[in-house]
């Protein structure tokens, strides 16, 4: 490499850096005079707006205004750019605001000159009819670059036509009035001038492409995207924003078009058969710039398309955004470096990871506008001269060899993380679980036909995938979804052969993957997802309720991929934060309606209840711990669902509930299992004069939200016979009505097994819990009185007082003992088993048992009064003297053992039953437990 001159470049600092770009030398030239016009510092909307009026006031026509705005600009980014070290935002957001508003002026003018001629368009029922210039890519991502062409879509609300001159004439279809306002405002933005022009215009990306019509109905776009649209479509979708008019882009209007293209690129389910798509249109781009360069070695360094570029950048990112978009809307926005930020708090990509790419997008950006300066040429060519390569390096405050080393580091970062995304050959590095990960050997060969498969499996796999020539599900796949479930099954057996899978696990796989053979997009999870198959086969291996779960609720298989799953546990904080961020981001698209928000709920629960699961399945937390995380979540969903509902009901007269819920039997004792239903009680302290009334409407919306099922199925049943009077009560009391009859105060009171059940409540929620929150999850602070903010500290007291009552022992005693054998009588177990549950000796003798201490010696025992759980309780029990030595110890041990016992049999689907030789030591346990509290 020559050494470069000593010219102003190299011996005057900054000041005169600008002056190496030939556009810059040309820009000065031209258009010193005008120069002034544009105010100091970096340009604005507004600024910009001023120095377009103030053109138009020199005599120049509006294409003539804009073009010239456009070169006083590019000065002023060469400027602060090259001199001034300005942001990469300093740079894109002007270029962006230039572009939105010379479209927004050339619409106006352009209609406004159309509907002189030929009277403005109108709709089906004489409504205005707006057309919306719709930017792609970098415009709608506001990151466009100097010297960037524009990729637009004019899509008109509505079909009709114009409503013609006062005598009659002139009259045009809508069809044709937006043909000839497109070409309108190509003239005054696209076409080339003495002035140059203002951007680039590419229509290409409209329905149809290039054959297509410039403008299209919003009717006529939904049609394309549904039947038409292609993969490759949805990624250019992705940045789509309706950039002009300006007066459109807030209008309501907007929703409608954001309701056609949402849904065709944010799919309903986990989307993994979009990386296909990402490959092959990344396989175009690599082969298009070989063949560029072919015989033009300069033309390869391509700090855009090659290896390592900004596209591979932009793909990584879109590809998480797609594939998980649907079921996670807080990854859905435009501009790249937020996306990353975004996939980083989500779990999809290390943050280090995430920070790395943007550091390299920041770079290549910075080289891609320093090569644009030069000449002003729509090119990401690195040039081959020595000085201008010194001067990009000096731009960048680095020595030429420093930044050809930098660039490389960059590049070298991105292809590796591309490479791992897409599995490209030799990943160096393990993707984080939003990536494809590397690919099985053999995943791209070619899918056998199904005999020659079943001549490949094992002899149960073979007998069940025999099975699939007569399976109409299978014979109606496309054959690309064929294909992919073969090579699904040939991995599966491959892994069989080696000894990794055991073959029961591949028939249950068989089993669990025919009836979601229509949703495609889980087959190609598991071909682009090796990690997640194995991982899927061995929790299948494990146990069969959980394949029963992954069959209800499949999308929760993703979860498999991420590093986390087995390291950590459920966090109660990060669940809600995440919900608010989804809802905010709901909203900010007008998607809030309650389907979605029933859905949302449902998925977060869902994939929470199934990490719990699989870290179950796999031993790496104990019986208590999976109780602890279930009710831990179970009393999230209920916080969030109730904020939710209450900001959602129509005749609410506070802006936070003055409201509670109480929760009993295993959610108030913290015990919850999978599939367990909730047993609350619901109370408020009110004195509005219609509290009932709204506070009835709130409940009935809450237990629907909760217990309804969608197409994600649903939350909880809900139980809430426990209520004062029970199913003949109300379904929600004043405070003080619950607390009369808990203390039997009045005529109307609980009952002794009301009372057993208290010993189990706790106080689930209280209106400290619904206060509204921010879109950034803080709470939002109110002047109203906040009475229920006390409901806590009186329900502790109304349960201290309810179990520690002066009773007759000898009574209650009788009493606990009969509602004992109506319980059993109720659940008969058949001769010469034992049920860990219901027989003599089981887990509830041990709870009753527990019951009686509590609400016969708490008065005198406070160590008893606190809501710990059984085995606590039995401890301290013996602790305080109240059991023999080594009775309330071994009865503790004997009771944790049975639940263990009870857990893995449900697990595993089978009875909770086992010989009356086994358990003998619990079972003895527990017998000698009742006979030390009950004399008998």
């Amino acid at each position: 490499m020559q050494k470069p001159s000593s010219d102003p470049i190299s011996i005057d600092g900054n000041r005169h850096l600008a002056e190496h770009s030939r556009f810059f030398q040309r820009l000065h030239r031209r258009y010193e005079a005008e120069m002034s016009l544009l105010p100091p510092g970096v340009p604005t909307r507004e600024s910009m707006g001023q120095t377009c009026d103030a053109l138009l006031a020199r005599g120049h026509d509006l294409g003539a205004a804009l073009r010239i705005l456009r070169q006083l600009v590019m000065e002023r980014l060469i400027h602060l750019d090259c001199e001034c070290n300005a942001s990469l935002e300093d740079i894109t957001l002007p270029v962006t605001h230039l572009a939105e508003l010379a479209l927004d002026r050339a619409c106006i003018a352009a209609r406004a000159d159309l509907d002189t001629r030929h009277g403005a368009p109108r709709g089906p029922q004489g409504e205005p009819v707006q057309l919306w210039v719709i930017g792609m890519g970098k415009l709608g991502a506001r990151e466009l670059n100097v010297s960037s062409d524009i990729d637009l879509i004019y899509v008109y609300e509505h079909d009709g036509e114009t409503e013609g001159l006062p005598d009659g004439r002139g009259k045009l279809s809508n069809h044709e009035y937006f043909a000839r306002a497109v070409k309108a405002i190509y003239g005054l933005v696209g076409d080339t001038t003495e002035h140059g022009f203002v951007f680039r215009v590419d229509l290409a990306l409209r329905p149809n492409g290039n054959s297509g019509p410039p403008a299209v109905s919003l009717s006529a776009l939904e049609d394309y995207l549904q039947v038409h649209g292609r993969e490759w479509e949805r990624f250019a979708w992705l940045k789509s924003r309706v950039v002009a008019p300006l007066a459109c882009t807030s209008t309501p209007n907007v929703q409608a078009l954001r309701g056609v293209v949402l849904p065709f690129v944010f799919r309903r389910y986990l989307d993994y058969s979009v990386f296909d798509a990402l490959r092959s249109l990344h396989r175009q781009i690599r082969d298009h710039a070989s063949k560029r360069s072919a015989g033009h070695p300069e033309r390869a360094n391509d700090v855009k398309l090659s290896r390592g570029g900004i596209r591979e950048i932009e793909f990584t990112v879109q590809l998480l955004q797609v594939v998980r978009g649907g079921q996670f809307p807080e990854l859905r926005c435009r501009p790249t470096l937020e996306a990353l930020q975004r996939l980083a708090r989500a779990g999809l990509m290390p943050q280090e990871t995430a920070d790395a790419l943007a550091r390299a997008y920041v770079f290549l950006r910075k080289v891609e506008h320093r090569i644009q300066y030069l000449d002003d040429q729509q090119t990401h060519v690195l040039p081959t001269s020595d000085e201008d390569l010194c001067w990009i390096g000096q731009t960048m405050g680095v020595e030429c060899s420093d930044f050809l080393k930098e660039l490389d580091t960059h590049r070298e970062l991105v292809a590796q993380e591309f490479d791992t995304l897409l599995g490209g050959e030799g990943q160096k590095k393990k993707c984080s679980g939003g990536c494809g990960g590397p690919r099985a050997a053999g995943a791209q060969a070619p899918a056998p036909e199904l005999d020659t498969l079943i001549e490949q499996l094992p002899p149960k796999m073979r007998d069940r995938v025999a099975e699939w020539a007569r399976n109409p599900r299978v014979q109606s796949l496309r054959d690309e979804a064929r294909a992919r479930l073969f090579r699904v099954v040939q991995r599966t057996a491959r892994w069989v052969a080696e000894g990794s899978i055991e073959e029961a696990a591949a028939v249950r796989l068989v089993e669990w993957l025919e009836p979601l053979l229509r949703r495609e997009s889980y087959l190609a999870l598991l071909l682009e997802r090796p990690s997640v198959h194995e991982h899927l086969l061995h929790l299948l291996g494990t146990a069969k309720w959980p394949a029963r779960y992954m069959l209800q609720h499949p999308g929760v298989i993703d979860e498999l991929a991420s590093d986390a799953l087995m390291s950590e546990r459920f966090v109660p904080a990060d669940f809600e934060h995440e919900l608010e961020l989804r809802l905010a981001a709901l909203r900010s698209t007008g998607e809030d309606d309650d389907e979605n928000l029933l859905n949302l709920l449902r998925r977060a629960h869902h994939a929470e209840t199934f990490r719990t699961l699989a870290r179950d399945v796999e031993h790496r937390i104990t019986v208590e711990q999976v109780a602890d995380d279930l009710s831990a979540l179970a009393d999230c969903v209920l916080r969030v669902t109730a904020r939710w509902c209450w900001a959602r009901l129509k005749n609410r007269h506070r802006k936070t509930p003055q409201f509670a819920i109480i929760g009993y039997g295993k959610l108030g004792g913290k015990e919850l299992g999978y599939g367990s239903d909730l047993d609350i009680v619901f109370v408020f302290d009110d004195d509005d004069e219609n509290a009932s009334e709204i506070y009835a409407a709130f409940v009935r919306k809450l237990i629907n939200w909760l217990a309804v099922k969608t197409g994600e199925g649903d939350l909880f049943e809900i139980d809430t016979a426990l209520r004062p009077n029970g199913n003949s009560g109300l379904l929600i009391t004043s405070f003080k009505s619950y607390a009369d009859y808990q203390t039997q105060r009045g005529s109307n009171t609980a009952w002794t097994w009301e009372h057993q059940a208290m010993t189990r409540a706790r106080f689930v929620l209280g209106t400290e819990d619904l206060v509204p929150l921010d879109e950034h999850g803080r709470a939002i602070t109110e002047d109203e009185p906040h009475g229920g903010l006390h409901l806590r500290d009186r329900f502790d007291a109304v349960r201290e007082a309810v179990i520690t009552a002066p009773r007759d022992s000898v009574a209650l005693q009788e009493e606990i003992v009969t509602m004992r054998e109506r319980v059993r009588s109720a659940h008969p177990v058949p001769a010469h088993t034992f049920d860990v549950k219901h027989s003599h000796g089981g887990m509830v003798d041990a709870e009753f048992a527990v019951q009686y201490l509590v609400l016969s010696q708490s008065a005198a025992h406070p160590g008893l009064r606190n809501n710990v759980g059984n085995i606590a309780l039995l401890q301290r029990a013996e602790t305080a003297g109240l059991l023999p030595s080594g009775v309330g110890t071994a009865a503790a041990n004997a009771y944790r053992v049975l639940r263990q016992v009870q857990h893995r049999a449900r697990l595993n689907e089978e009875p909770t039953r086992v010989g009356m030789d086994e358990l003998t030591v619990e079972r003895s346990a527990i017998l000698d437990l009742w006979k030390a509290v009950f004399r008998a």
